[in-house]
């Protein structure tokens, strides 16, 4: 689905993506990780189309995206922080979406929606909201247009228990649609029982790419949270 062939990306003088080469798949749950500044957001920005790779490329479902646009109508993108009109209600961002996007109502995926109880909130103005319900509003926008891959950056960050555990279930649900997720995140606790796959990016460099299980296996340990403090400690040993 997603084909990433010798990207790199300089700002000036500094080097943040240095010959990263990826192939991923659809049914695939890919956690994207690394230390502050490793080259993450860069990465998942250059595969949005909002940053462009100095050399290399990217190509979705078989096509160059260099130039192109209508790829991401198959991307539902979620990021870290949303930035939405903060004088706009819940209600009026969600219409806005809609017609921009202009996919029959049928087709929509309301699950989160429904699930979030966006309905009661759909009043509240952007500028008013928690960054709980801020985090609610742009999951429901990422899932809503039913698109191929998805890329979900801090996804529960201000996210409550239950509400965690609804979009956890929503991700389960997405692959078993054969869609490709991909998941930035430091709360690698959220990711054990989600994640197929780990992509570990460290100074702009691919570490390694290999599946949960591998990882484990490799480090000696039974979760996430710990292979990955392993990696770390050893790579701070090296240096």
């Amino acid at each position: 689905m997603i084909q990433i062939q010798h990207i790199t990306k300089d700002f000036g003088k500094f080097k943040v993506l240095k010959d990263i080469n990826l192939n991923l798949e659809g049914g695939q749950c890919v956690a994207l990780i690394g230390p502050n500044g490793s080259g993450k957001t860069t990465l998942i920005k250059s595969i949005l189309g909002m940053v462009v790779p100095t050399t290399g490329t990217i190509h979705f479902n078989g096509q160059n995206i260099q130039h192109k646009w209508t790829y991401r109508n198959d991307i539902g993108y979620m990021p870290q922080i949303g930035q939405y009109p903060e004088n706009m209600t819940i209600g009026q961002v969600l219409d806005m979406m809609k017609d921009i996007r202009k996919i029959p109502e049928p087709k929509l995926d309301m699950d989160l929606y429904r699930d979030f109880d966006l309905p009661s909130l759909l009043g509240k103005r952007m500028g008013t909201l928690s960054g709980g319900t801020r985090q609610k509003v742009s999951a429901c926008l990422a899932f809503m247009f039913n698109p191929k891959a998805l890329i979900l950056d801090e996804p529960t960050a201000g996210l409550d228990p239950l509400s965690t555990e609804i979009l956890k279930e929503k991700i389960k649900k997405e692959l078993g649609q054969n869609k490709l997720i991909i998941i930035s995140s430091h709360v690698l606790s959220d990711l054990d029982d989600l994640v197929s796959q780990i992509i570990y990016l460290q100074d702009g460099n691919l570490l390694f790419h290999k599946s949960l299980q591998q990882l484990k296996t490799d480090t000696g340990t039974d979760k996430l949270s710990k292979a990955i403090a392993h990696v770390m400690s050893e790579s701070i040993t090296l240096k």
